[in-house]
């Protein structure tokens, strides 16, 4: 018989204070009460309250502001359905810009996309491969900032070829309802397959800027690629996402692949 050592106090710190975020004493959006007053409140130590902390941090059930303090995050976990999110009737429901605008709204909250890079630039090598573009063809950089009631939760860059980019309206920063997608739709360039790899990694300075994230969080790298009927690659995506905020869903039948079908 294997017998567990009692549960340290920080980690039984942390299930208490994890409890009362559960339950709301700590609203979403709350300041949690400082060190010193939890370590009084609860009779341990200032060091085991930040331990505690640490490990809500790594859950990304609160993060720290500077000026604020400890602040329970107010965006609860958004699960990204890939099998469905880029459906047209979905990405331009109710007017949404895109996949993103819609499934934010669909939580009851407020999406918002800062382009941070609009322009034409060299590919990336891999990028370039993938498009099957020649030395001297250029590419639209959509870079976005991308927000659930303005809190960071998405790091979007796309690549589209800039030719196809100029004609289809996408150099604009609204691209209307149903986003890219549905102007590459409107010259017959709309996407009919999509495939994605994702892995999860240690963010970029960058990205861990963007989203405050703690030392030990990781985000989910997701290579999004969007092909038309005739197999032409027109969008290479590179998303960033924080592991804590989002769940990734799939669903497929089980019989998925036929004879002589793409796998």
């Amino acid at each position: 018989m294997t017998v567990e050592a009692p549960k340290s106090r920080y980690r039984q710190v942390a299930d208490q204070l994890r409890q009362d975020i559960t339950h709301g004493e700590y609203p979403p959006g709350s300041t949690l009460p400082s060190e010193a007053e939890l370590a009084d409140k609860m009779g341990v130590s200032r060091v085991t309250i930040n331990r505690a902390v640490q490990i809500l941090r790594a859950e990304g059930l609160v993060r720290v502001l500077r000026g604020r303090g400890t602040v329970v995050r107010s965006v609860p976990p958004i699960s990204r359905h890939s099998n469905q999110r880029y459906a047209r009737a979905i990405r331009e429901e109710r007017g949404a810009r895109g996949a993103f605008d819609a499934e934010i709204r669909r939580l009851g909250l407020e999406p918002r996309s800062d382009i941070v890079q609009l322009e034409p630039v060299n590919p990336p090598e891999a990028v370039a491969k993938a498009l099957g573009l020649g030395q001297r063809e250029r590419v639209l950089i959509r870079k976005r900032h991308m927000y659930a009631s303005d809190e960071p939760v998405l790091l979007a860059t796309s690549y589209i070829p800039w030719a196809l980019a100029e004609r289809a309206g996408l150099t604009k920063v609204d691209t209307g309802p149903g986003g890219t997608y549905s102007r590459l739709a409107e010259l017959g360039q709309g996407p009919v397959r999509f495939t994605e790899d994702v892995r999860a990694r240690i963010p970029t300075d960058d990205e861990e800027a963007f989203f405050g994230l703690a030392e030990n969080q990781q985000v989910f790298e997701i290579v999004h690629m969007s092909w038309t009927a005739t197999d032409r690659l027109v969008e290479y995506r590179v998303d960033a996402l924080p592991t804590f905020q989002w769940v990734l869903h799939f669903e497929w039948p089980a019989e998925a692949v036929e004879s002589g079908s793409r796998p």
